[in-house]
């Protein structure tokens, strides 16, 4: 009779548990480029249907990874927001620990080089982002040319670089290494300049290690200035600061069009109409990760997704594309919104 009685508690124990342990709303991390237009999409979902509004978090890319592949418990993100697709490392960690996810590509974003509108506007170029930017950049050979050899970045103003730019301190404000904004600046703008230096540009066949390593790391000696997961602090530092350049998703730029402006890149300059054809060198796209474990163990998750994937909100005149967003084609948006509604399990 005692076991019996002792079975009954440790059952009503683990029940009140479990319930306990339950959520009644979606949670939410990740990129702070996406953050906004999730926090859109949330409370508009909060408003049209029964459902509590969810709770998101920006966490950065690389963090908001890192949370949801901990495991399918119900403690950890049920979707998880990314400015860059889902690392294999980061999908073999989620398939280690049992998750199954499905991979929704949101949209479009180009990534602002931005400074104060009381200041003169930038015109810049991949090449002098990658030397202005870099922790070791090419020799000058005194010819116009570059030796074969790297030395450490001593270039402290603009002009130093090119003559055509300001005689103004190299100062960048950006997000730190966590975030997929400077994953895509990394690999988008510093890249890009990086490789038009030939030598270094032909190490990417030969020692594609040692190419990453010279393209993507940036200078440490105070040149960039890491602000945190937080785009609205750069757009106060460059008003506060109009000498000094900002890094962030052009969805802030377009929300504070009145303080801050883009710069060129490339001769290109940064538009909606300029991301959704692909011309701004400096674009990437944004996804959303789903916990498929979680489908139907936190409630709200597939109507949210649908709610996402609508017409009415990321579509050509959707509410996000007024926020900022640049949609995707229509036949991409079909496959990632037959992707999003059946729950299709992502395999890399």
């Amino acid at each position: 009779m005692k076991k019996v009685s002792l079975v009954v508690a440790t059952a009503i124990a683990t029940l009140s548990f479990s319930n306990a342990m339950a959520r009644d709303h979606i949670e939410i991390v990740g990129s702070s480029t996406v953050y906004p237009f999730s926090t859109v999409v949330a409370e508009t979902f909060g408003k049209k249907t029964k459902f509590k509004t969810p709770k998101i978090e920006s966490t950065g890319s690389g963090g908001g990874m890192k949370l949801f592949c901990e495991g399918n418990g119900i403690d950890t993100p049920d979707i998880t927001n990314a400015s860059r697709r889902i690392k294999k490392s980061e999908f073999q960690k989620c398939a280690d620990n049992g998750i199954k996810l499905t991979e929704v590509k949101v949209g479009y974003d180009g990534i602002a080089i931005a400074n104060a509108k009381s200041a003169p506007k930038f015109k810049l170029t991949r090449q002098a982002i990658f030397l202005a930017m870099a922790k070791n950049v090419p020799e000058v050979d005194g010819k116009g040319g570059y030796t074969g050899k790297l030395v450490p970045n001593t270039y402290v103003k603009w002009n130093q670089i090119f003559p055509s730019l300001p005689a103004t301190e190299i100062k960048v404000m950006g997000p730190p290494p966590t975030s997929g904004t400077r994953d895509a600046f990394a690999e988008l703008a510093m890249e890009g300049g990086c490789k038009t230096v030939p030598w270094i540009k032909a190490l990417k066949k030969t020692d594609k290690k040692q190419y990453k390593t010279i393209c993507h790391t940036v200078r440490e000696d105070g040149a960039y200035v890491e602000a945190g997961e937080n785009d609205n602090l750069i757009v106060q530092k460059l008003v506060a600061s109009p000498n000094m350049l900002g890094v962030f998703g052009f969805s802030f730029l377009d929300q504070n069009s009145d303080k801050v402006q883009g710069s060129s890149i490339d001769g290109k300059e940064l538009t909606f109409e300029t991301i959704a054809t692909g011309e701004y060198p400096v674009s990437r796209p944004l996804y959303m990760y789903i916990k498929n474990d979680h489908v139907g163990k936190v409630p709200g998750i597939k109507e949210f997704v649908s709610e996402f994937v609508s017409a009415s909100t990321w579509g050509d005149d959707g509410y996000l594309a007024e926020k900022g967003m640049i949609p995707m084609p229509a036949d991409e948006r079909k496959s990632f919104a037959t992707a999003a509604t059946t729950l299709k399990a992502l395999s890399m």
